[in-house]
């Protein structure tokens, strides 16, 4: 009988930051290893500073194996917390190591990446204003119906309560189920590709 195993996979990345701006890089880094706990496969991360006042920084996580990494990578959130990054944090080189020991053995697999200032943080990032324009479309139904169903059945509940019930519901809805889906569904839109239905031809 064959047996499978997973691979784990170690990513690091050389970012650039303004020396003057650690405190918001610190908590930019410490936000992102925030996020990739909450997926399955994460298997740590962390970060050095060339030297006290250095503008370079190393940052290094792992995840169990290449789908794990993948969904991570993929994921609404990180693409969040890398626009959040935007003119503070240059992104300079991606470099990923497979193998049992990772970063500390001969990998089994080594890819390096120089990014281009295009290609920074990964994909490209949609304008703005489509980012707006999705979330909106996202958000608009899940309140609407939140408020017609408050309303009908806890109208008599402050407002202050109602608000609170709604966003402790909605947040999750957004953050795990709608906005994954509308982004997926959204992608050719979001990244100025041809329609699917366009393409199939």
């Amino acid at each position: 009988m064959t047996m499978t195993h997973a691979v784990p996979v170690t990513v690091a990345i050389a970012r650039r930051a303004d020396p003057a701006r650690t405190g918001e890089m610190v908590a930019w880094m410490r936000a992102g290893t925030a996020l990739a706990e909450g997926f399955p496969g994460f298997l740590g991360a962390g970060w050095v500073q060339n030297a006290p006042g250095s503008p370079e920084w190393h940052m290094l996580y792992r995840f169990a194996d290449h789908e794990t990494l993948r969904r991570w990578e993929e994921s609404p959130q990180r693409h969040w917390w890398l626009t959040s990054a935007q003119g503070i944090v240059e992104h300079r080189r991606v470099e990923r190591r497979t193998g049992i020991e990772g970063w500390f053995e001969p990998p089994v697999d080594h890819v390096v990446e120089t990014l281009t200032p295009a290609a920074e943080g990964g994909p490209v990032t949609p304008p703005r204003w489509k980012q707006a324009v999705t979330i909106w479309l996202a958000f608009f139904p899940l309140s609407l119906t939140a408020t017609l169903l408050t309303a009908r059945f806890i109208g008599g509940v402050p407002l202050a309560a109602r608000t609170l019930l709604m966003t402790l519901c909605l947040t999750p809805l957004m953050t795990y189920l709608v906005l994954p889906r509308i982004t997926r569904a959204l992608h050719w839109w979001l990244h100025g590709q041809r329609a699917p239905w366009r393409t199939a031809r």
